[in-house]
């Protein structure tokens, strides 16, 4: 394992590049099989590319606030002392990496956004806590966390087609999730991820030579509100440092959140996720100021998700719009047959997830095809639609688009823990295809 690891991390630290020179070349390399296997001249790619282009900025927009205040909530007195609490749990590196891989698992089978950011943030805790162990590591085993999510309660497939009025329902009726999330065939592939990943990103460790140790004094980013003396206050500082200001507006937003819950029991989704985050954030910062001067410390790691999401849009795109994601799905469809069929989908959704890294877009694209080929073979709806969910979160662990958050609040680089993700892929890639086939 130890000469696995040492490999992949030599092969993506030198040839990986940043994640927004990465996006260039899939730019790149969508364009040329357009060219190569759909009908489209250069002038209709580069239209169907700049007509994407824009096509996330909801869903960008959304992705910045679940950096920021995540980042935010984190900083706060009360969330760092408990996250500091949990994570003096771990008396050694060995339970360190399993303690982080098995709480970002458990967090992003209920919401992908939370798994994202509570596992890079429990990380950094327990880089301040726990003596010689590996920072690299300790990131990159909370974003293998993130590979489980497609198959947990948030999971957008499996929620879409259990909504009345989805675009395939005249195909497929309404499939209630306990035939896709809480499946039996669901369920091992869970369960086995949730016991198996944790050994293996234990097994990763590197030697005591090889070890990346960040000082914690590092990894303390809070910036403190400069201290002015209380009978200098001018009104409007006053207001800025008041409690009250802040304890009002964080009532109101608990008191939506209570309205929410009540309506909809535990139903988690990006805009809500962000909005807790939010509020809890006022609220446990105490003042406006000290709330505000964690945003401005926050937003320095939004970066690489403003520029760079758009461009994967524009990819999305060239994928959909050509035809290029039918053309490979199709290919995939072409030599199964009833047994390999979900083996085949689910390989065929994790290739096109690299191009197109959005379930519900992905779903748009694979669905009618996927499905009819299902049908005319024979072969679980429930099943197949699982099958692209999980390719679609699959290769997300070698997809520096979902890094993106856990590398900003880390601090570190794409290939700083690429080469530890690519063997959760291959391992997490043979349990789920064990799944695909046997159950």
């Amino acid at each position: 394992m130890k000469m696995l690891v040492s490999f992949f991390n030599r092969l993506m630290q030198r040839y990986l590049p940043d994640p927004f020179l990465f996006v260039i070349i899939l730019t790149f390399v969508v364009f040329g099989l357009g060219l190569i296997f759909t009908d489209n001249g250069p002038y209709q790619m580069v239209q169907h590319w700049g007509n994407g282009f824009w096509g996330l900025l909801v869903f960008t927009m959304q992705m910045v606030l679940v950096l920021v205040t995540g980042h935010v909530l984190a900083s706060s007195p009360v969330f760092k002392k408990g996250l500091g609490s949990l994570a003096s749990l771990a008396k050694s590196p060995g339970q360190a990496i399993i303690f982080v891989t098995l709480v970002s698992m458990i967090a992003s089978l209920i919401n992908w956004g939370f798994g994202l950011v509570i596992g890079a943030l429990f990380a950094k805790e327990l880089a301040k806590k726990v003596e010689n162990v590996d920072y690299r590591l300790l990131i990159a085993s909370a974003y293998s966390g993130f590979v489980v999510w497609h198959g947990g309660i948030s999971g957008s497939i499996p929620l879409t087609i259990a909504t009345e009025g989805h675009f395939t329902e005249k195909m497929i009726g309404v499939i209630p999730t306990d035939q896709t999330i809480f499946s039996s065939f669901n369920l091992f592939i869970v369960i086995a991820l949730l016991l198996i990943l944790p050994i293996v990103t234990r097994m990763m460790m590197p030697s005591r030579e090889e070890t990346i140790v960040v000082d914690p004094l590092l990894l303390e980013n809070d910036v403190q509100a400069a201290a002015i003396e209380q009978g200098v206050m001018t009104p409007a500082e006053k207001l800025e440092n008041s409690r009250v200001a802040s304890l009002l507006i964080g009532l109101f937003g608990l008191v939506f959140l209570f309205y929410y819950f009540a309506n909809n029991g535990f139903k988690l989704n990006l805009d809500i996720v962000n909005f807790l985050f939010l509020f809890l954030g006022i609220l446990f910062h105490g003042t406006p100021k000290q709330f505000l001067d964690a945003v401005l410390n926050a937003v320095k790691g939004a970066s690489g998700i403003i520029i760079q999401f758009p461009f994967y849009a524009g990819i999305m795109g060239m994928m959909t719009t050509s035809g290029l994601a039918a053309v490979i799905s199709e290919g995939f469809v072409s030599i199964s047959n009833e047994f390999t069929f979900p083996l085949f989908t689910f390989w065929s959704a994790g290739l096109i997830n690299i191009f197109v890294p959005s379930g519900g877009g992905q779903w748009a694209v694979q669905a009618p095809i996927m499905l009819e080929a299902a049908q005319t073979m024979g072969v679980s709806i429930p099943k197949t639609a699982m099958a692209v969910a999980w390719g679609d979160a699959w290769t997300n662990m070698i997809q520096p688009f979902w890094a993106l958050p856990a590398l900003a609040i880390a601090g570190l680089k794409a290939k700083d823990i690429m080469g530890y993700c690519v063997i959760t892929l291959i391992v997490s890639g043979i349990i789920i295809s064990t799944g695909m086939l046997f159950f």
